[in-house]
């Protein structure tokens, strides 16, 4: 199995989704490391990176950070949000271009990914992420003006729709793709469910069914390999995007691609695992600082530690930590009695 995104070639097409506060440039080397083929960042609000050029008090920028792109991390795509055209028509134009305020990145991204599934209210009610599909033609005049500003690949993130009474994911998909997008990837819950567990695969494979010259990638529920499989065998979807499976979790890509690829895979001991976690939090650091690292990798270390026993204590320690140092020695002895 393999797929194709404009001139992107990716052997299995094994993604890693994007997740606000998560998926920094961190968390997506590690799950890089361990399989993730293609990453996608957290979600850049188009009109504050628009907005941000015409600061002249400041050359930082929240957005700049968001959309930082590193050369030994591609292909990954950095993902805008917003519901104007011209906003996300300028937006991704400098992104591409490297030319916003705060820029630090060398290279462009592989690809400008456009959010249309965000079921988060502050977003939703300002009429975007996944409010955007109750109105499909805007849904495609927003991929065309992205698309009509950029060299590079436009991909859309959707959802099954609005609410069940309104699964209209083949309409827009069908939409995007005709205003020239390069690749779908279908979240097979309404904004409705949020994240709530359970998706319907039937409307990832009726987009599939629909859709044709673009891979289309499936998303949701997908915390083993055998749900990857699962998913790619019902709906004959081109590749699978993993979210949520992968918080504390990234060598869920490595059996993932095990599985595909007809090889046994073994999880890693606890020991491992929670080197990880400690290489993880230094990373966090290192990018943002000793207060802005810690405090932001906590969660994340939290997630390391779940299945562990006495993980509520545990995680109360990491939670009332000071400093990256505290965490680090919690880790330490965790390792010792785990090894």
């Amino acid at each position: 199995m393999s797929l194709n995104i404009g001139k992107i070639k990716l052997r299995h097409g094994i993604f890693l989704a994007p997740m606000a506060g998560v998926t920094d440039a961190s968390f997506r080397a590690i799950c890089r490391r361990f399989g993730a083929e293609y990453t996608v960042s957290e979600m850049v609000c188009a009109k504050a990176m628009c907005y941000e050029q015409r600061n002249k008090r400041t050359d930082s920028s929240k957005s700049g950070s968001l959309a930082t792109v590193s050369e030994d991390e591609l292909p990954m795509a950095v993902q805008i949000f917003g519901s104007e055209p011209e906003y996300m028509a300028e937006a991704a134009r400098l992104i591409e271009g490297c030319s916003y305020r705060g820029c630090v990145s060398t290279i462009p991204p592989s690809a400008i990914d456009i959010n249309m599934g965000c079921p988060v209210k502050k977003i939703t009610s300002n009429g975007e992420g996944s409010a955007l599909m109750r109105d499909p033609v805007l849904c495609g005049r927003i991929v065309e003006a992205v698309k009509g500003a950029v060299s590079i690949p436009v991909t859309v993130k959707i959802r099954a729709g609005w609410d069940k009474n309104s699964i209209n994911a083949v309409e827009v998909a069908r939409t995007v793709c005709e205003a020239g997008a390069d690749a779908i990837v279908v979240h097979a819950r309404t904004k409705e469910q949020l994240y709530a567990p359970g998706i319907d695969l039937s409307v990832i494979a009726a987009v599939k069914d629909s859709v044709k010259g673009i891979p289309v990638i499936g998303n949701g529920d997908i915390y083993t390999a055998d749900d990857a499989l699962k998913m790619l065998s019902e709906t004959a979807c081109d590749g699978v995007m993993i979210g949520r499976g992968a918080l504390g979790n990234p060598w869920l890509f490595s059996s993932i691609r095990a599985a595909l690829e007809g090889e046994t895979f073994e999880i890693p001991a606890v020991d491992e695992r929670l080197e990880v976690a400690k290489e993880l939090l230094s990373m966090m650091v290192k990018e943002k600082g000793e207060r802005v690292g810690t405090a932001e990798a906590k969660k994340q270390i939290a997630w390391f530690i779940r299945d562990l026993n006495g993980a509520a204590a545990s995680r109360s320690l990491v939670m009332n930590a000071t400093g990256s140092a505290e965490i680090m020695r919690l880790l330490d002895t965790l390792i010792s009695q785990n090894s």
